[in-house]
């Protein structure tokens, strides 16, 4: 980070909200103070600058970002920021350290007045200094809060991207803390990170409870999950109110969004989307009640005319699939539903011929929002259910399997090997890293898809057929369904798909050629520019935690037979395969050029293509 320049997080912030935010921001004084060592023999295995790859810096600025994006102004401090500029002059003696401590510990103590949070990520080895740090903040009338970030020796090592323990164990580097200068560990930090088990979503959350505790940071401000069941010990009551109250018919697709709703994949929201929420989300793409959460579709509900003046006065109602009572809409509120608008605001066009946006035409005159209470979690019967895994059983998930890393492929078409590819070298850099055990979570869209896309029950088949053949590993890997519909809304919906997943705990997306797009309906040119969506999610305020893994042009590479990484030097080495032209082996019967797919997840697709020409 530039030491003259305002952090990132804190500048988007700026740009989103402009200075009306700060000034209205209740005033927040105090320091969170984090201090990296291991739990072994109490020693810390850091560099004097902060441990590479041990997380102190990954979680500190992380930090900034989730609380700016949920309005609440802070600064980070780290070696890279401070030691390069305020203290320059300081080398790592003891007195030195002292110093550089001593120093942090005045600015963040005059940031803290200042109204920001500041966040310290330095290794702050001794005791007296961290005592020190403390009573400059009390004497100040400022809550000072130490938070240990225990990383054991054998992680941090195998996280030393820049060598520096290798040369401190050759006798390169003196006074190397934890190797040949003692680090006094912390006998009461307000909290223990274990960032060897635990991911940086799930060690940011932890802090955050710890400020909602101290009444800092807002109780509800910040959410981790919101699913919106029916607790089981109000369930036989609600069950039978909702009998009795009036009821609409829902659509296919409204219980979809009735499904993602009550899962809390878009958390923090509390039902379908009243006006305000609405008009924030199709104007900024983001809900700004509690500060700025990423949402950049809306999720609401279309009714008749009819229907709005037949419930307009009650109270709550009930939503009814099949005849069948699936939840309860309380405190409902009614607005006209400007599709015109919402089609070109999500969309960038209102061609009806776009899938999506027929049907948006097709719906209701009116909108209706309100908290929704859904009775039972939403099955559809038809042998993958034991697929569709809310994001509270994929976190439990990640923890049983011990990642420490989960990175998300969202897909709608069938897996080829130019897919797998992307999938494997982000396990590769995620390895290089120092990650011990990265999991992939192939998770296919499972909602509403136009017609020409293969049905979800072929390509789960055909998934299963590529880690049979352990194209991915089937250990580091877990295949799962993600509910929403399909928009075909370019950069605006990969947004909504990457924020699902930090929902339910990756921390790293991989995003590929124009993803969620399609060609336009009447020029067949591509709706979206096809590296855009790569690029918004790059630079879209409020999804933190997350690192996007930018695409990388895989086609066939005709010399060695196989999936390959695009050199545009040698374009004549490769073949790009379409879509249209792998649908017509397909249909045909004929085999792609070996390679290109696994061969059991090819025999799949034919078979699917196959009986849709003897059904023709």
């Amino acid at each position: 980070m530039n030491p003259t320049s305002l952090p990132h997080a804190f500048l988007k912030q700026l740009q989103t909200e402009g200075f009306s935010l700060l000034m209205s921001q209740e005033v927040l004084r105090y320091t969170v103070i984090f201090t990296l060592l291991t739990s072994n023999l109490n020693l810390t295995f850091l560099s004097p600058t902060g441990l590479s790859g041990a997380g102190k810096t990954t979680i500190g600025f992380a930090l900034e970002e989730y609380l700016v994006s949920h309005g609440i102004p802070c600064y980070s401090l780290d070696g890279d920021n401070v030691r390069h500029g305020l203290n320059k002059n300081l080398g790592f003696s003891a007195g030195d350290r002292e110093e550089n401590i001593r120093r942090i510990a005045e600015v963040a103590r005059l940031f803290a007045d200042a109204g920001l949070v500041c966040i310290t990520s330095f290794i702050s080895p001794f005791t007296k200094d961290r005592q020190n740090a403390r009573k400059i903040h009390e004497a100040a009338g400022l809550p000072f809060f130490e938070v240990f970030v225990d990383a054991p020796l054998n992680i941090c090592e195998s996280r030393d991207v820049k060598g520096l323990y290798k040369k401190a164990r050759a006798g390169e580097i003196k006074g190397f803390t934890g190797i040949d200068s003692e680090y006094e560990k912390p006998e009461s930090p307000e909290l223990v990170l274990k960032t060897n088990v635990e991911s940086v979503s799930e060690c940011i959350q932890q802090v955050v409870e710890l400020l909602q505790t101290q009444n800092i940071v807002p109780h509800g401000s910040i959410k981790d999950v919101l699913e919106l069941f029916v607790p089981e010990n109000k369930l036989n009551s609600v069950q039978a109110e909702a009998e009795m109250l009036p009821s609409i018919e829902i659509t296919k697709l409204d219980l979809q969004w009735v499904q993602v709703l009550s899962e809390g994949w878009a958390t923090p929201l509390t039902g379908f989307m009243r006006e305000a929420e609405y008009l924030q989300v199709i104007h900024f793409g983001t809900l700004l009640n509690d500060g700025v959460v990423n949402l950049s579709i809306p999720i609401v509900l279309p009714i008749s005319t009819e229907d709005k003046e037949r419930l307009e006065g009650c109270e709550a109602l009930a939503l009814s699939y099949a005849g069948q009572r699936v939840a309860v809409l309380k405190n409902p509120e009614y607005f006209e539903h400007r599709k015109e608008e919402r089609c070109a605001r999500v969309w960038g066009t209102t061609c009806a011929k776009h899938p999506h946006v027929k049907m948006v035409m097709e719906s209701g005159d009116w909108l209706v929002g309100g908290d929704l209470l859904v009775l039972e979690k939403i099955k559809w019967n038809d042998g993958l259910d034991q697929y569709r895994l809310t994001p509270l059983a994929l976190k439990q998930k990640f923890r049983e399997m011990n990642a420490d890393a989960v990175f998300a492929f969202q897909l709608r078409n069938p897996v080829h090997n130019g897919h797998a590819l992307l999938m494997q070298d982000t396990r590769r850099q995620l390895l290089e890293r120092g990650y011990k055990n990265p999991v992939l979570l192939l998770h296919p869209l499972g909602g509403w898809t136009k017609d020409d896309d293969v049905p979800l029950e072929w390509r789960m088949k055909q998934h299963a057929a590529v880690l049979e053949e352990q194209v991915l590993d089937p250990k580091s890997t877990v295949v799962a369904i993600f509910p929403s519909p399909m928009l075909y809304a370019g950069p605006t919906e990969v947004q909504w798909h990457c924020r699902a997943r930090m929902i339910a705990g990756a921390n790293f997306y991989i995003v590929g050629r124009d993803p969620a797009g399609m060609p336009h309906p009447e020029t067949k040119k591509d709706l979206y520019e096809p590296t855009q969506g790569g690029k918004v999610l790059s630079m879209a305020p409020g999804l933190t935690s997350v690192e996007i893994i930018p695409f990388r042009v895989a086609a066939y590479n005709k010399l060695k037979r196989a999936m390959d990484f695009y050199d545009p030097k040698r374009h004549d080495d490769f073949d790009f395969i379409s879509g249209t032209r792998m649908r017509k082996l397909a249909r045909e019967g004929e085999n792609p050029p070996d390679g290109f797919m696994a061969p059991k997840a090819w025999k799949v697709l034919t078979e699917y293509y196959q009986s849709l020409e003897k059904n023709n």
